[in-house]
């Protein structure tokens, strides 16, 4: 890996990746928020992410406690807000942000299969055998998914997920064991990037730091390192 892959690019004041599942939430995913007081999340089903401002008062933590309810999880994901003492700790993972570079043209993508609603079932069991990230039933509402089937299974699937103002994730990017190796995670993400930019978004994504093979997956297709950032996770009391 190339040392200038690994250098953070330059952030544009008020950038919407500083806060993207607040902006998603507030703009093209307010359809699945939840929202009270500054505090927002998804709605169940759809994902655990949830949203404060970046110094949250008392309020704020209270608001999003009843919200999701006691015991829950609180998917902070790259939030550099602290909860309260009584917020038990789930999990924190160093990872990185990744961004297509503005101007560049995608490779050819080769066929894929856009994934409805009677997709789910196999999409879950997918996800169920390769644990890309969180994905749940109603996860598919947040953007397009796209899946490769072989004899009609879906063996291989990437879809967007968070979608701040002119940005798109990219995620869910998995396949399965017995399907390795074919390119079709590459085939995916192509095409996702591809249609990503034709509706005149940017392309995004994250990765787990110690996930060396997707990094290098996706830096040889094109995109480059934005920032290091840290996934947290907690329960509320």
């Amino acid at each position: 890996m190339a040392d200038r892959d690994a250098t953070p690019l330059a952030t544009p004041l008020d950038d919407p990746l500083d806060d993207p599942v607040g902006a998603s939430l507030r703009g093209r995913h307010a359809h699945l928020a939840r929202r009270l007081g500054d505090a927002a999340t998804y709605r169940q089903g759809v994902a655990t992410f949830s949203s404060v401002p970046d110094d949250p008062d008392g309020r704020t933590w209270a608001d999003l406690a009843h919200l999701l309810g006691p015991g829950e999880l609180a998917d902070l994901f790259s939030s550099p807000a602290t909860p309260p003492p009584d917020w038990e700790p789930v999990f924190a993972l160093d990872g990185r942000r990744l961004i297509w570079p503005d101007g560049r043209a995608p490779a050819e993508s080769g066929e894929v299969t856009v994934l409805g609603a009677d997709s789910v079932p196999g999409m879950l069991d997918l996800v169920a055998r390769t644990r890309p990230g969180p994905f749940w039933p109603r996860t598919r509402e947040m953007g397009d998914y796209l899946g490769v089937l072989d004899d009609g299974k879906l063996v291989a699937m990437a879809g967007e997920r968070l979608r701040p103002p002119g940005w798109t994730e990219i995620s869910a990017v998995c396949t399965a064991p017995e399907a390795r190796g074919r390119g079709h995670a590459a085939r995916l993400v192509g095409a996702l990037v591809w249609r990503i930019l034709a509706r005149g978004d940017r392309p995004f994504l994250h990765v787990a730091e110690s996930n060396t093979g997707a990094i290098a997956l996706y830096e040889g297709l094109g995109f480059r390192t934005r920032r290091p950032v840290t996934f947290r996770g907690f329960r509320t009391p």
